[in-house]
Formats: C-alpha cells, structure tokens, sequence
C-alpha cells in the first residue's frame, strides 16, 4: 500500500503521528499541493475529494480523510488499547473530543489560514472577512481546551488518544495564524509540551 501526502499538512501529520503511535510504517509518496498536483486527474481519480492524505491498497481502494485512514489502520492491527478507544464510554468520549477538535478547531482554522493568506487563490474563492472571522472562532475556542485539560489528563479522558493527536496538530498549526500559547493558558501548554515528549511525535 501507499500513502500520498503532503507530509508539512496538518491533515497529512495526523495520519503519521497515528501511524508512528502504532509503530506501522506505510511507503508514502509526496504530493505537490501548491503546485496543483492533487487536482491532475490522475489524482482525482486516486481521490475523491482531491485532498490529501490518501491511502491506496494493494488492490487498488483508496482511502481519503484523515480519521478515516486511522480507523482503517485501528481495525486492520487490533490491540489491547485502541486510539480511539477500548470501552463503550471511551469510544464515546474520544469521539465526543475529536469531533470538537475537528469541527470548532482545525476546520475553522483552515478557513481562517487559507482565507487570510490567499494561499489557494488560484482555485477558490478567498474572503478576507470570513478569515478574520475564522481566526476569531479559533481563540474562542481555546478555553473550551484550557477548562477540560484543566481536569483531565487528557482530551478524551486519562488515556492519551487520536483526539489528542488532532489537538496536538491544531495547537501547533494555530501559530500560522499568529496565535501564540501564553501564560493565560497553563493547561494547555503543559499537556503540549507532554505529548510532544511522546517518541511518536519526535521521530
């Protein structure tokens, strides 16, 4: 199998900080995406969506979006605790984290990134606006992060999980943004500064 990705992409270091957790080693292949590769039709017809990271098999399926390829990997080398979870309670509750993540962090700082950069303005429509706005839901979002780092050891609860890869990434993709972790957030930096200690995430 083979992994096409832009490996700098928050979309692309979330499937290899997954993978590096597992200790897989999958052949990757680099994909141009400022260069437009990823819309060659060639690649759209490996891809969906056109996005990176894709996961082709050996039979030719491919999978596309990120969570997806680390469910797939999940299922594929079972084990006694599973990055998303072991109980009924933990699915749910790193399902409930990674969705927030998800949903009110990276994906809004993606807008708020490609808006206010213009980085794609060769093939979508850019609204500064929309970016400024994004950039503001960004920093409301972060004391939900502070509050719930501030009781628990995790994102998802006392075992380290994908929800905390994502938070990792998202926290770390928000200084393209010009958002720095000061000291009014002790909670988050410190559960940063312990993830990024883990082997996975310095390899």
């Amino acid at each position: 199998m083979k992994l096409y990705e832009a490996s700098m992409t928050p979309s692309a270091q979330r499937v290899s900080l997954f993978l590096a957790e597992m200790n897989l080693e999958v052949e990757r292949v680099q994909v141009d995406v400022r260069g437009g590769e990823n819309l060659s039709d060639e690649f759209m017809a490996l891809s969906p969506n056109g996005r990176i990271p894709v996961l082709q098999l050996d039979d030719g399926t491919s999978l596309c979006e990120s969570i997806a390829i680390c469910r797939y990997f999940d299922a594929l080398h079972p084990g006694e605790h599973s990055l998303f979870g072991t109980t009924a309670l933990e699915k749910g509750q790193v399902e409930m984290w990674l969705r927030m993540v998800e949903l009110q962090g990276l994906m809004v700082g993606f807008q708020a990134f490609r808006n206010l950069t213009g980085v794609y303005q060769d093939r979508e429509r850019c609204v500064k606006a929309w970016g400024e706005e994004s950039r503001l839901r960004v920093e409301e979002f972060l004391p939900t992060l502070e509050q719930r780092l501030g009781e628990s050891l995790h994102l998802a609860g006392p075992g380290f999980s994908v929800a905390d890869i994502s938070g990792f990434v998202f926290i770390r993709f928000i200084a393209n943004l010009g958002i720095t972790l000061d000291d009014q957030w002790p909670n988050i930096q410190r559960w940063y500064q312990r993830v990024g200690r883990r082997p996975a995430f310095n390899q």
